[in-house]
């Protein structure tokens, strides 16, 4: 079972005990209605517990665990990109901890692609470790998902940690708006919308 105070159940698939220096990153990813809008959330911290990464990204309509895998993808890829060896990634998602250490098999089609990706960017580490812990003691990570979430939807969003602000676009308060077709595209004539809002078109004669 999860401890309430840290990881549990932490894997080292390769290089063995932990080493002086290597990064933390506290993951989420969720989706509203499972499948529906989605979204990860990734804090990243150094060996001294200070956060130098915040990472966080809309992914349309899919699952939670996708987003959850995306996250965990993210994480991954910021450590690779920078140069960082050593990687600890903190999930509240028990069946991503799980799949990633073995001992659950991979069954959806979707998901093994993301769990190949995953697992081929570990082996550029020298040292990694997964572990899960209950939401509570994720909550950054949880809010960077959830802002992601609401800029694609097109909603205003919370701040994000102490002093942090979510970087999404306040949602407009008009709902209805006209608009004309030109080269296929339609371009709004009364008001401007946030990238990445859904709409749905009635056409009026």
């Amino acid at each position: 079972m999860p401890s309430q105070s840290g990881t549990s159940n932490l894997f080292a698939p390769r290089g063995g005990g932990p080493p002086e220096n290597y990064l933390t990153a506290y993951s989420d990813g969720g989706a509203r209605g499972n499948p529906g809008p989605s979204g990860y959330g990734v804090v990243i911290q150094d060996q001294a517990g200070k956060k130098i990464a915040a990472l966080s990204e809309y992914l349309g309509h899919q699952t939670n665990n996708f987003a959850e895998y995306q996250g965990l993808i993210a994480a991954l890829e910021y450590a690779v990109k920078h140069g960082h060896k050593a990687l600890k990634v903190v999930s509240d998602s028990e069946l991503l901890v799980r799949q990633i250490k073995g001992i659950y098999k991979v069954k959806n089609l979707a998901l093994k692609d993301l769990h190949a990706r995953a697992k081929e960017l570990i082996a550029q580490l020298d040292w990694f470790s997964i572990g899960h812990v209950l939401r509570g003691h994720n909550q950054e990570a949880d809010e960077l998902a959830n802002a992601a979430m609401d800029k694609g939807m097109g909603r205003a969003a919370k701040s994000v940690g102490a002093g942090d602000p979510a970087r999404a676009t306040p949602a407009p308060e008009k709902q209805e708006f006209s608009g004309i077709v030109r080269g296929g595209k339609i371009e709004l004539l009364d008001g401007q919308l946030p990238d990445g809002t859904r709409v749905q078109v009635r056409i009026k004669q």
